[in-house]
C-alpha cells in the first residue's frame, strides 16, 4: 500500500563474526567443492559466530558501529525491533539484551520472527510506530548465527548459511526531506511453510513429522520456483504504487539468498543483476541480516548515495514476503 509517512533512515552500522568458513573449508566437511559452490549459489565465502557468540552479540557490535560512525545519542531512540529467527533463547528477547547494553532509555524492545523477510517485515512495524506517534528514533535490527542451526552434514544447505548483524535507526522525521519510505508490500502463503523450517517444541506442521531434529531444513528447488515468481510480481506492485517507473529505480536489494537467484529475480524483471546489491557472496546466506548488510557494504564503497530509490525485498521461510520502497538519505 502506499505510505503516508516521512520516516527515514538516518544511521546504519553492522557486523560479522571474525571466524570464516571458505568453500575449501566445506570440501573437508560434505562431497562438494568450490567451483560446484560458486557456480550454484556465487558463494565464495561465510562468517561463523564463536561457539560463546550468539545473535545478541553480533546485534550489539552492530549497534555500536552505527553509534561510533554516526555519533548518535543512543538514550534518544526510545524503541527497538530486532529481527531474527536464531535468538539466543526463547526469552528474554535479544532486543532486550541490547537495552541492556548500552543502557538505554527504550521503552519497547521486541524481537520479531519473519525469517529472510523479517529486517523488511521490522521496518514496517518502525514505521507504523513512528506514524502513530508511539515511537520518534526506533533501531530496527537484523541479526542471524545460523551457523548454530546448520547440519554441516547436509550439503544442500550447509553450503549457503552464514552469521552476521545489520542495524538501522529510523526517525520520523519533517514533512519536507525527501527520505519517506514510499510503499509498503506483503504477502504471505503458510502452505509453504514445509518447504524451509527448523524444528522446535513441535517435531509436527501440518500432520507431517519434520526431519532435521533443531537443524534448518529447506527444499531449495520449491523455495526457489516460489521467489523468481513472486518476488517480481511484489517489487512491480510497490513501484506501481508510489508511481515510478523500473528504470526510475536505483537499486534492488533483495534477501541474499543465491546470487543465482537474485539474477533470476533481475532478469524476470528485465533489470541490469549490476542494480542489485547483495550480500551473499562473501557473507553467505544471513537471513534477516542479509539485506542490511548488503546496504552497509554499498555506503561503505559509496555505491548507494543519499537520494537514490530502492526496493528492499525480503522473502523466505513462511513462506513470507515483505517489500518497502524508499528514498535513502546518508551517506557512509
Amino acid at each position: 500500500m502506499p505510505l503516508q509517512s516521512n520516516s527515514t533512515i538516518t544511521a546504519i552500522g553492522s557486523f560479522v563474526p571474525s571466524a570464516v568458513i571458505t568453500n575449501e573449508d566445506l570440501e573437508r566437511m560434505v562431497d562438494t567443492n568450490d567451483e560446484w559452490i560458486v557456480r550454484r549459489t556465487g558463494i565464495q565465502k561465510r562468517h561463523r559466530a564463536a561457539d560463546d557468540e550468539f545473535t545478541s552479540h553480533l546485534a550489539i557490535a552492530a549497534v555500536r558501529d552505527l553509534i561510533d560512525r554516526y555519533r548518535i545519542d543512543i538514550q534518544g531512540v526510545d524503541g527497538i525491533i530486532v529481527a531474527t529467527t536464531t535468538p539466543d533463547m526463547p526469552f528474554p528477547s535479544v532486543a532486550s539484551r541490547i537495552q541492556h547494553a548500552f543502557g538505554m532509555n527504550a521503552g519497547l524492545a521486541i524481537d520479531l520472527n519473519a525469517a529472510c523477510a523479517g529486517f523488511v517485515a521490522a521496518l514496517q512495524l518502525a514505521n507504523g510506530l513512528l506514524l502513530s506517534g508511539a515511537n520518534r528514533k526506533v533501531l530496527v535490527i537484523g541479526a542471524e548465527t545460523l551457523t548454530k542451526i546448520t547440519d554441516y552434514s547436509d550439503r544442500s544447505t550447509c553450503i549457503l548459511l552464514g552469521d552476521g548483524a545489520g542495524a538501522v535507526l529510523v526517525e520520523a522525521g519533517s514533512a519536507l526531506e525527501n527520505g519517506a519510505f514510499l510503499a509498503s508490500y506483503a504477502r504471505t502463503d503458510g502452505s509453504g511453510g514445509k518447504h524451509v523450517y527448523c524444528s522446535g517444541l513441535s517435531d509436527r506442521l501440518d500432520g507431517e513429522a519434520l526431519a532435521g531434529e533443531g537443524h534448518m531444513v529447506q527444499n531449495g528447488r520449491e523455495v526457489y520456483k516460489w521467489a523468481v515468481t513472486q518476488v517480481p510480481q511484489g517489487v512491480q506492485s510497490l513501484l506501481d504504487q508510489a508511481g515510478v517507473s523500473l528504470q526510475q529505480l536505483d537499486w534492488l536489494v533483495p534477501h541474499s539468498a543465491n546470487l543465482r537467484m537474485i539474477e533470476a529475480i533481475c532478469e524476470r524483471l528485465s533489470l541490469p543483476s549490476e542494480r542489485a546489491l547483495e550480500s551473499v557472496i562473501r557473507n553467505g546466506n544471513t537471513s534477516a541480516a542479509s539485506i542490511p548488510l548488503a546496504l552497509d557494504a554499498a555506503v561503505r564503497d559509496g555505491r548507494l548515495q543519499p537520494g537514490h530509490l530502492l526496493a528492499l525485498y525480503g522473502f523466505g521461510a513462511g513462506l513470507t514476503q515483505a517489500g518497502l520502497l524508499l528514498r535513502w538519505t546518508i551517506g557512509g
